[in-house]
């Protein structure tokens, strides 16, 4: 049986993803995003499972460090998890008794409506998971009352249900990503996204733009757009790029080469099936049969043959 490491304990929103992207597998938890893809490059898992986005919070940004840095991995698939949140305690607690929560920050600023209308003096504390969260109300001698964690943590966890779906969007969904060693990509399907990062070269006027610009002149659609700091001090950026289409597509190609030459690195993460299946729309002029026949057409000239 295939191993995935991810982010755990057991009972957490991304252990639930691993089940559908790979339901097959056996599932390692760890302590962190860090952790899982640690990992999956030690060899210790054939892959790893993690969030990267949330459509309330945005980026995962631990989880887009640590793709940037440290050895390669790749993005083989990709996950729209609906995420809705219930307020855990230990059997016998009322609403009322409730004076300290525990929770991830993501979870807690997706509650924090809930919240501040049913639970005003209480004293909200960060965990490193939703799950640990409701582990940690369940343990003896817990100084919490209760916990905002998804449905299965109070499941694996022995806690009840003091409410559901108090999240302030009924509409949430998190983003999850399957990733493994480098190797073979998935086949072009029509509805695929590529992922990658590039490091600028230096800081001047309209390096952004001339990235940007990259993918526009080519008609390829940037589905997302990230900028994080390098570490290296105030002002010096990497960014991260979501584009439909897959790199076997001659303008995605063509785009990341552009792409190459302009940056002082670029790291291909990987071009895999959309989630949502959403077919790739291809501008007039930018289809592989059209950059074919430029490159013929451009060959015959070179030739004298026009």
């Amino acid at each position: 049986m295939p191993k995935l490491a991810y982010l755990g304990p057991q009972g957490t929103f991304c252990e639930a993803a691993l089940r559908i992207l790979a339901p097959d597998a056996e599932g390692v938890p760890c302590a962190n995003v860090g952790a899982a893809l640690d990992v999956a490059r030690r060899g210790e898992a054939g892959g790893a499972v993690v969030p990267l986005e949330n459509s309330v919070e945005g980026a995962i940004t631990q989880t887009l460090d640590e793709l940037a840095w440290g050895q390669p991995l790749l993005i083989t698939g990709e996950l729209l998890l609906p995420v809705e949140f219930y307020l855990l305690a230990r059997p016998g607690t009322e609403m009322r008794h409730i004076k300290r929560v525990i929770t991830h920050p993501a979870a807690h600023t997706q509650c924090r409506g809930f919240v501040e209308r049913e639970l005003p003096g209480a004293v909200v504390v960060a965990s490193s998971s939703t799950a640990a969260a409701a582990q940690e109300v369940a343990s003896p001698g817990s100084p919490y009352d209760a916990a905002i964690s998804p449905a299965i943590a109070g499941e694996y966890y022995g806690l009840v249900q003091v409410a559901a779906g108090i999240g302030d969007r009924s509409d949430t969904v998190t983003r999850f990503v399957k990733v493994g060693p480098p190797g073979e990509l998935p086949e072009p399907t029509g509805a695929d996204r590529t992922s990658l990062v590039a490091y600028l070269r230096d800081d001047h006027p309209g390096a952004l733009l001339e990235m940007l610009s990259e993918f526009a002149v080519r008609g390829v659609n940037l589905t997302r757009i990230e900028s994080r700091p390098t570490g290296d001090g105030i002002g010096r950026y990497f960014f991260h790029f979501d584009c439909e289409g897959h790199i076997a597509d001659a303008r995605v190609g063509e785009a990341i080469s552009g792409l190459h030459r302009l940056s002082d690195d670029v790291r291909f993460l990987g071009s895999y099936p959309r989630a949502d299946q959403v077919a790739t729309q291809i501008k007039p002029g930018t289809s592989d049969g059209d950059f074919s026949e430029a490159a013929s057409w451009l060959s015959r000239i070179r030739e004298g043959r026009a």
